[in-house]
């Protein structure tokens, strides 16, 4: 389905982030329409000097597995739950635009930082820095579980959807729809030994520039200059500025960052090992399971980030399913870049 872009509209880009900060501010703690956390669950305020998403509202955290989450929340407290999840070199603030909007519908709306990102912290120095898709994956049920959240609606891009698609594949009892940009991306370490052709193996440089010394001191060195370089090219068309950059950016100083970021991609390579108990989960997702529900996906007219074709993936959906193109210039963060589209996609995902 190809739609048109509808974040083309004359209100201006700064009239619409003050209005999406009044919404948030309207639903803080403490405020009329504010969400609290479940009963009984341990969730805390974020520390001082903590990162502080202003359109999102204030930080709060939750331990979760092998994790302290870092995430916020917006919205009623009774509605129907729905977790964003961004990707790398990205953050919470890609859904800047898309929380508020879910907010307003009536959904209870989480983003949490990944493992790795902003404000969320190991429990244990002695915990593996691990980064395959099946612990990225596992994390979101842990968020889940600590927050006593039955079922949600599911939305990513890059690294949150492909933890999207394995939550949804693998525990589909706990996912009630599933937006993914990008689609099925589901892969495995076998997969990934296979050569593809010149043009798509050049996409993928940085992920042999992760496979040397050299590469993991680049990006610990010039890490912002390396995730600004990945937003230019995966999103050719969007024009964002260094205000919104920055914002986005300090997430990456999270002192795991540089690990998990190596790791996931040597993994991808086979150049690094997993966690045995993990194993079971990637022997499964190895076998490419379908995802069986109700699943919108989505894609950007301008995408330059490596991302596979709809014909490729479009069978591994087998329950209720569409494919839309998001055209304008729509590059790889598409939350941020057509939030509008996203959020939509994310309410219809539902009435599938």
């Amino acid at each position: 389905m190809n739609i048109e872009n509808p974040c083309r509209s004359v209100v201006p880009p700064h009239a619409r982030l003050m209005a999406a900060s009044l919404l948030a501010c309207a639903l803080l703690p403490g405020v009329a329409g504010a969400a609290s956390p479940a009963p009984g669950t341990a969730v805390r305020p974020a520390v001082a000097g903590a990162l502080a998403p202003a359109p999102l509202g204030p930080l709060k955290h939750v331990r979760a597995g092998v994790l302290d989450v870092a995430y916020t929340e917006l919205g009623p407290a009774t509605g129907p739950v729905v977790i964003l999840l961004h990707g790398w070199p990205y953050d919470i603030h890609s859904y800047d635009e898309v929380a508020p909007q879910l907010a307003t519908k009536g959904y209870r709306v989480l983003v949490p930082y990944a493992r790795g990102y902003g404000d969320t912290r190991f429990l244990s120095a002695s915990t593996p820095r691990n980064a395959e898709p099946a612990a990225l994956a596992q994390d979101v049920i842990d968020f889940m579980d600590a927050l006593g959240i039955e079922r949600a609606g599911l939305a990513g891009f890059d690294w949150g959807a492909r933890s999207a698609d394995i939550v949804a594949a693998l525990w589909p009892e706990r996912v009630r729809s599933l937006v993914s940009v990008s689609g099925y991306l589901i892969g495995n370490q076998e997969s990934g030994k296979i050569p593809l052709p010149p043009k798509a193996e050049l996409q993928w440089w940085y992920q042999y520039y992760f496979a040397t010394d050299r590469g993991r001191e680049g990006y610990e060195k010039y890490r912002h200059d390396f995730a600004k370089l990945i937003w230019q090219l995966a999103s050719p068309r969007w024009n964002f500025d260094d205000v919104t950059f920055e914002r986005s950016a300090v997430a990456l100083d999270n002192p795991d960052q540089v690990a998990l970021v190596v790791h996931n991609y040597r993994w991808r390579l086979g150049l690094a090992d997993g966690e045995a108990k993990y194993a079971a989960l990637e022997k499964r997702l190895a076998g490419l399971p379908p995802i069986k529900v109700p699943t919108i996906t989505l894609e950007g007219d301008a995408n330059g980030a490596p991302h596979p074709t709809q014909d490729s993936y479009a069978k591994q959906f087998t329950g209720k399913y569409e494919y839309r193109l998001i055209d304008g210039g729509i590059g790889h963060n598409l939350p941020q870049e057509s939030p509008r589209a996203f959020a939509q996609a994310v309410i219809d995902a539902d009435h599938l």
